[in-house]
C-alpha cells in the first residue's frame, strides 16, 4: 500500500496496453483462421446454389462428364415434399436445363411430363416453377411437341389466377411454343382474361399478352375475336408517350397487325358487327381518337417506337381501307392524305 498514486496508476495503463495488444493478436489471428478456412472451403457437390450449378457446368464441358445433377433434380421431384421443397427442386432444374445443355437434351418426354405435372400442384409457386422449368426446355427442339401438349393447361391458369409472376412465366412458354389449332377453342374462352392482363399494371405481364395477342391476331378465324373483345375505356393511354418504350413498342405492333387483319379482302368481305366497348371501336371507330396518340408517337424518343407509329400510320391508311370504310375516324381527327 506504500504505492504512490500516480506511479499506481502508471502500472495500470501499462497493463491495459499489454491486455490490448494480446487481444488485438488474438482477433488478428482468428480472423486469418477464419479466411483460411473460408479459402478451403468448398460447397457440397449436391448444393443448389447458382454458383454451384455453373462450377458443375463448367466443369462439364472441361472434361466432357456428366455431372448428374439434373438428372438427380428429376430423381427427387418423384418424391413426396412439402411445396417449398418442390418449388426450390423445380426452380434448381430451370437453371441446370439453361446451364447444362448436354445433360437437358439427353432427358426424355417423361421428364416433360413430369414437370408438366407440376402445373396440378395445389401451390402457386410450384406452378409458377414448372412454368418456368418448362419454357427452359422449350428451348430444346425435340421436347416442343411434347410440352405443347400442355398449352390448354396453361391457359387456363393464365386465365384463372390473377397473379403477375404466373401470367409472366405462363405467357413467356405461350410464346416460345407454335400453338395448334387445336388450342383455338380454348383461345377463344380466355380472350377477355388475356384483354385484362394487356390492360392490367404490370409491364412485363403486358408486353407478354401483348406478344401472343399479335401473333393470334395473325390467325384468321381468331381476329374478329379479338376486336370485338371489351376493353376498359382507357385503352387508348397505352398509347399514351408516357408509357415504357417496350409497352408502346408491343402495343403498336399488336395494332398494325389488327389493321393488317381488318384491311384483308376476305375480311372485308363480311358485314362485321361489334359491341360499342369492343377493341374495334376503341381502335377503329368512328369516335376513336387513336390518331391523336400515334400523331404523338412520331416525334417520341426511342427510334423503334417512332418507325412502329409509322408502320400503323400506313396500314391506317391503306386505299382498300379507305374506300370501305370512309367514316373509320372522326374527320376531325383523321390523318391527311399529304401524311401531316
Amino acid at each position: 500500500m506504500g504505492k504512490s498514486i500516480p506511479k499506481y496508476l502508471g502500472q495500470l495503463d501499462i497493463r491495459k496496453s499489454i491486455v490490448g495488444l494480446a487481444t488485438g493478436a488474438s482477433a488478428i489471428y482468428l480472423l486469418y483462421k477464419a479466411i483460411r478456412a473460408g479459402l478451403k472451403c468448398q460447397p457440397p457437390l449436391c448444393s443448389n446454389s447458382p454458383i454451384c450449378i455453373a462450377r458443375l457446368a463448367i466443369e462439364r464441358e472441361r472434361h466432357g462428364r456428366d455431372s448428374g445433377e439434373l438428372r438427380r433434380l428429376l430423381n427427387s421431384l418423384e418424391c413426396k415434399h412439402d411445396g417449398y421443397t418442390r418449388s426450390m427442386i423445380l426452380h434448381s432444374i430451370t437453371r441446370c436445363v439453361y446451364l447444362l445443355e448436354a445433360e437437358a437434351s439427353a432427358c426424355t418426354n417423361d421428364d416433360i411430363k413430369l414437370v408438366a405435372d407440376m402445373l396440378e400442384d395445389k401451390d402457386t409457386s410450384v406452378k409458377i416453377q414448372a412454368l418456368n422449368a418448362l419454357k427452359a426446355f422449350s428451348g430444346i427442339r425435340k421436347f416442343r411437341l411434347k410440352i405443347q401438349e400442355h398449352s390448354i393447361k396453361v391457359l387456363e391458369l393464365v386465365s384463372t389466377i390473377w397473379d403477375s409472376e404466373l401470367h409472366i412465366s405462363g405467357l413467356r412458354l405461350l410464346n416460345n411454343l407454335p400453338l395448334p389449332d387445336y388450342v383455338h377453342p380454348q383461345l377463344r374462352r380466355v380472350m377477355p382474361a388475356l384483354m385484362e392482363i394487356l390492360q392490367s399494371d404490370c409491364n412485363m405481364a403486358q408486353v407478354q399478352a401483348l406478344r401472343l395477342m399479335s401473333y393470334l391476331a395473325q390467325k384468321n378465324d381468331l381476329l374478329y375475336d379479338i376486336l370485338n373483345c371489351q376493353v376498359h375505356s382507357d385503352f387508348l393511354n397505352l398509347f399514351q408517350s408516357t408509357q415504357p418504350g417496350n409497352l408502346l413498342f408491343e402495343v403498336l405492333v399488336f395494332a398494325e397487325r389488327l389493321s393488317e387483319g381488318r384491311n384483308a379482302s376476305h375480311y372485308r368481305a363480311v358485314k362485321w358487327h361489334y359491341n360499342e366497348q369492343s377493341l374495334h371501336e376503341a381502335l377503329f371507330g368512328d369516335e376513336s381518337r387513336l390518331a391523336d396518340r400515334l400523331l404523338s408517337l412520331v416525334i417520341h424518343p426511342e427510334e423503334e417506337v417512332q418507325i412502329q407509329a409509322c408502320k400503323v400510320i400506313v396500314s391506317l391508311q391503306c386505299p382498300q381501307d379507305v374506300a370501305a370504310r370512309p367514316s373509320s375516324f372522326h374527320p376531325s381527327h383523321s390523318f391527311s392524305k399529304s401524311g401531316e
